[in-house]
């Protein structure tokens, strides 16, 4: 399956969306994660599988942390 650049539009919710998505993760959680997002976190490698299990880049961790400490957060 070939996967596409998400628009800037969808990019933008799932900046948004980050935050959450690393709180279901931290608490083993990860069933509850929309797949689109999924998939389209790994492709702007914002989420990696390893050992088949779902985690934050070092990046995905940057953009959380940007989400958090932005204005109005």
């Amino acid at each position: 399956m070939t996967h596409t650049q998400p628009s800037q539009l969808r990019r933008d919710a799932l900046r948004v969306e980050l935050p959450h998505v690393a709180d279901l993760l931290l608490h083993r959680r990860a069933g509850e994660i929309d797949e689109m997002a999924i998939d389209d976190m790994v492709f702007l490698s914002w989420l990696e599988w390893l050992g088949g299990s779902l985690r934050l880049t070092t990046t995905g961790s940057n953009i959380c942390r940007q989400q958090l400490n932005s204005p109005g957060n």
